[in-house]
């Protein structure tokens, strides 16, 4: 069995799409009991849990209680799922094409650890989710805005292993996510979905992306960019206090803020609110 597991914050505006869609195109599946759907949600204060209500027959309803992040959020539904593969999907999404159980199938290869599926933006281009783990170099180029065109973020458009795939569209095998004592709960929401990709190379696993199944992403649709700004500058510097040294995390932490205080600079020259709160908070991390 695979469990389709779906995280939600405020997600009222994405989440009935998202069900309907799913639950037509697997009814097959969900009937003869080879794919459960778990709906999780962190405390919404809209009405995503009413919309939700609407397809009880069909799912797993879990109300975790409190917003919990990304983390947390998903280790707490992954308690009430039945599956051997995990599938975690951003509700900001629509399934548009592929079959996540073919995706799947490539765990028939043992190496194999985690799939990502290929995910596409409103704009219709792929989104950039895979990746090379962000230790110091890397970070240097995303501080440059530098990480598209060096290929430390990059969509692959055939199957290749990577360092990461992301969150939003992710397999692991439940074997495995039991072993890494899943998602590490110090990260709330961003650069998780790197750390468990890490751990689970670390561990002599592959991380694959896979075309076999594909989403539509709409992103940060749980959060604001303020919000993801801050939380992904946390997220960096963790991962690589977590997995590097000293050194590298507070070369990877001054990298960071140098970029952040000059931005708060722009900011105040530009009279660029944003820039100047959402830096502010970052510089002070």
């Amino acid at each position: 069995m695979i469990s389709l597991i779906i995280l939600t914050y405020n997600s009222s505006e994405y989440i009935d799409e998202l069900l309907s869609g799913i639950i037509k195109k697997f009814s097959t599946e969900l009937e003869n009991k080879d794919l459960e759907i778990i709906v999780a949600d962190n405390l919404s204060l809209d009405d995503t849990l009413k919309k939700v209500e609407k397809f009880r027959d069909k799912i797993k309803i879990v109300q975790n209680g409190g917003n919990f992040g990304y983390a947390k959020g998903n280790n707490l539904a992954t308690k009430k799922a039945s599956g051997e593969v995990l599938i975690f999907m951003n509700p900001d999404a629509k399934f548009i094409g592929g079959d996540i159980f073919s995706l799947v199938s490539k765990f028939e290869n043992e190496k194999i650890g985690i799939v990502g599926g290929k995910i596409m933006a409103l704009s219709g281009k792929p989104e950039l989710s895979c990746g090379k783990f962000y230790k110091v170099f890397n970070t240097f180029l995303l501080a440059l805005g530098l990480e598209e065109k060096f290929g430390v973020r990059f969509s692959p458009k055939k199957e290749r292993s990577v360092d990461f795939v992301s969150g939003a569209f992710l397999a692991i095998r439940r074997s495995l996510f039991e072993k890494l004592n899943g998602f590490d709960e110090n990260y709330f929401m961003y650069v998780e979905d790197s750390d468990l990709c890490y751990r689970t190379k670390k561990a002599g696993f592959i991380t694959l992306f896979s075309p076999l199944a594909t989403i539509q992403h709409v992103g940060q649709g749980s959060s604001n960019r303020n919000f993801a700004v801050i939380n992904i500058y946390k997220g960096l510097m963790y991962f690589n206090r977590k997995n590097g040294n000293y050194f590298s995390y507070n070369l990877v932490r001054l990298i960071l803020i140098s970029k952040a205080k000059l931005l708060v600079k722009m900011g105040k020259i530009l009279n660029n609110k944003y820039l100047t709160d959402t830096y502010s908070s970052v510089g002070n991390l």
